[in-house]
């Protein structure tokens, strides 16, 4: 079925209902990725039409799929709902089952990511979700009733033209790098760029063909590096983890398989969710058995157990890594270290970033459940907004919706990944309409005129009289 076909079964999007203002738009989404997708496509189905959404990227390199996604199949089950916003005509079975019949999508155990990657290109072209590419966030203001937005709009020139705009409310849809960045070491960031990356980087494991490759970091996704790069034909490739075994079993960040649990944790009180999220932390992100079976698969690979970094310097065109197991010498390396939340490292949140709530600000742990970096989360209502540093202050906070991975210390899974976009699109698009609703019943419409023709000619026949 041709999506034309598709989007026609749903009838006409409802009347905007939201009240006009001066904003520029009533919502304006950052990232066209599925979550983005998702949202742009829930909020006019809302009737919250005067929506943007925009993306850095070009067209086909929005989201992680086909750029920096490295695994050979998505780590979660095929029947959980994803982006299709409760119409199973838009869920990845019937595309799959339109495509190849009910038969061949019984065979599949994980959907391959390649696969998901089509799908998510056609479900947007399904949804007819406008995006502007090539268009970047670099600057957020406060106003009277709005925010100010600065964008960088690249031309195909290569000129970048600076936008003004404004919106009502802001929703970051924009995937693992969330309110913060890649967590490095501070020696790994004084690495050039040519002997060193991290997992959430482009990079061209061609180059690492005959070379000597360490991954600092035993994760999924360091493990789907390792394999990347020994594919390409890396000699060898060394994977550094901190604890005594590669593969664990302990307190784990994803609780999407207990749907109670997933749905619920955001109402759980802060003790509750911090302790569960410090454990897990401690524990370490342990890769799936998928991700070691795959590398263990070449002869190259090597791991180093209870062997942490303590230092690494670039000595001549190589990097010498001073490890608890010994000093080491590679061609290159790559950090599999995850990412880091604090809004204060975001250029773009500069100017509201010291009004917005951490973790640390509403939430002290005992001393045995300190966490420096969990602290640094955002800390988000129920409807993934910010929340003010100090109340009555910064109101204007509230205005921008975390629909990312920053939003896992307070739901207890990363916004944007598959196993939060049934529920949790709806969920914040129920807070948005309600935001925008009741701050619209603070300055009500006009009166409409009552039309002055009763149509009395229609019924005047039937009017009974005594």
């Amino acid at each position: 079925m041709q999506p034309a076909a598709i989007l026609r079964r749903f009838g006409p999007d409802p009347d905007n209902w939201v009240r006009r203002t001066s904003a520029d738009h009533d919502v304006v989404v950052v990232g066209a990725g599925q979550a983005g997708l998702g949202i742009g496509f829930a909020l006019r189905r809302a009737g919250m039409g005067r929506s943007a959404v925009v993306d850095a990227a070009a067209p086909g390199e929005t989201g992680s799929w086909t750029t920096t996604a490295r695994m050979h199949t998505l780590r979660t089950p095929k029947i959980w709902p994803q982006p299709e916003y409760g119409h199973p005509e838009l869920s990845f079975r019937a595309w799959y089952e339109r495509l190849h019949g009910e038969a061949a999508y019984d065979t599949v155990e994980n959907i391959p990511r390649t696969v998901w990657a089509q799908y998510v290109a056609w479900f947007g072209c399904t949804v007819d979700v406008p995006v502007r590419h090539h268009t970047r966030l670099v600057g957020v203001s406060p106003a009277s009733d709005h925010l100010v937005l600065r964008l960088a709009v690249s031309g195909s020139d290569g000129h970048v033209a600076e936008r003004v705009e404004t919106t009502r409310k802001l929703v970051l849809a924009t995937g693992v790098e969330g309110t913060g960045g890649p967590a490095l070491p501070p020696y790994f960031r004084a690495l050039p760029a040519y002997l060193a990356a991290h997992t959430g980087d482009r990079i061209d494991f061609t180059r690492l063909a005959g070379r000597t490759v360490a991954v600092l970091g035993a994760g999924s996704s360091a493990l789907d590096a390792a394999a990347m790069a020994l594919d390409a034909g890396a000699h060898e490739v060394h994977v550094f983890t901190r604890r005594s075994e590669l593969l664990v079993q302990g307190p784990s960040r994803n609780i999407g398989r207990n749907v109670g649990a997933k749905e619920n944790f955001h109402r759980r009180n802060d003790a509750d969710r911090w302790r569960a999220q410090v454990l897990a932390a401690r524990t370490g992100r342990s890769c799936t058995l998928e991700s070691v079976t795959r590398a263990v698969a070449f002869p190259g690979f090597r791991v180093h157990l209870s062997a942490p970094w303590r230092h690494a310097r670039a000595d001549g065109g190589a990097v010498r890594v001073d490890a608890a197991d010994g000093s080491h010498v590679f061609d290159f390396v790559i950090a599999g270290t995850g990412y880091q939340y604090d809004p204060r490292t975001r250029p773009e949140l500069a100017e509201i970033a010291p009004h917005i709530a951490l973790w640390r600000d509403r939430y002290e742990p005992p001393a045995d459940l300190t966490h420096e970096s969990l602290g640094s989360f955002p800390y988000l209502g129920s409807g993934y907004e910010l929340v003010e540093k100090e109340p009555g202050t910064a109101g204007f906070v509230g205005r921008v919706h975390v629909f990312t991975a920053a939003a896992g210390l307070s739901f207890g899974i990363p916004a944007g990944d598959a196993q939060s976009l049934a529920t949790g699109i709806p969920r914040l698009v129920d807070a948005l309409s309600r935001d925008l609703f009741f701050e619209d019943q603070e300055h009500p419409q006009p009166a409409k005129p009552r039309p002055t023709d009763t149509h009395r000619s229609v019924y005047e026949n039937a009017i009974w009289t005594p």
